[in-house]
């Protein structure tokens, strides 16, 4: 394929993110590459690009994109994590108003997620997060609610501009979906075609086109303006 054969591409992904199934596509198609895929902690998901630790990381934005190429790829909704006796159990969905009187654990921190639920099973209360990383910290004892009026979670893959090699583009096909056939640059937009003069309709071809004039239908009574007889022009 590349120079890149027998060497590793290190995918770095953040907490919550499931990368398996690039993975497995990659698998397919460059059998003897390998794919390292390291986890990354979400403080450190920028020093890992710039440092050099992974080449490419799926990262939870925003993110400084200074010197780094970024492909946002989807969006992930808010969810409370409550225990599962708790009333909110009872809804499909919530919103922040229902959570006021809640006890919220502190969830800022990604990558403490898992004291955050292990508070929440302890001593009580709410937490949110992201969805993804509510189900990588699910439990029996713990149920998880969208929270219908608070910001998304937005994924997206991110690499240092200064890093363009063959493997990176074939990568970045298979994240887009590109399949072994298609080209690495991007398929270009069709062209218009050249304009033509058209051509002068005949009579018969001018007729067809032009709209007979509408009859009221039958039964219905028109109006008093329908009725009306056009006016006649001055001589």
């Amino acid at each position: 394929m590349d120079d890149t054969a027998g060497t590793a591409l290190r995918i770095g992904y953040v907490p919550g993110v499931t990368v398996a199934k690039w993975a497995r596509r990659w698998a397919d198609r460059f059998p003897d590459t390998p794919l390292g895929l390291v986890q990354v902690p979400q403080a450190e998901q920028e020093s890992a690009l710039r440092e050099g630790r992974v080449q490419m990381c799926f990262v939870r934005i925003p993110i400084d994109r200074e010197d780094l190429h970024l492909i946002p790829l989807y969006r992930e909704q808010p969810v409370v994590v409550v225990p599962k006796d708790h009333p909110i159990s009872l809804f499909d969905e919530v919103s922040a108003a229902d959570l006021a009187d809640e006890r919220m654990q502190d969830a800022a921190d990604i990558d403490a997620m898992a004291a955050t639920v292990e508070l929440v099973v302890a001593v009580g209360g709410a937490a949110i997060m992201p969805h993804s990383v509510a189900r990588l910290h699910h439990r029996r004892d713990l149920v998880s609610r969208v929270v219908t009026d608070l910001p998304d979670t937005e994924i997206g893959l991110a690499w240092p501009v200064a890093l363009d090699t063959p493997a990176v583009h074939d990568f970045i096909g298979i994240v887009r979906g590109r399949t072994e056939r298609s080209s690495r640059s991007e398929t270009p937009a069709p062209q218009e075609n050249p304009k033509r003069t058209p051509r002068r309709p005949n009579a018969a071809t001018a007729a067809a086109r032009t709209p007979a004039r509408r009859q009221p239908p039958a039964g219905r009574k028109t109006t008093a303006a329908q009725r009306k007889p056009p006016r006649r022009r001055g001589r």
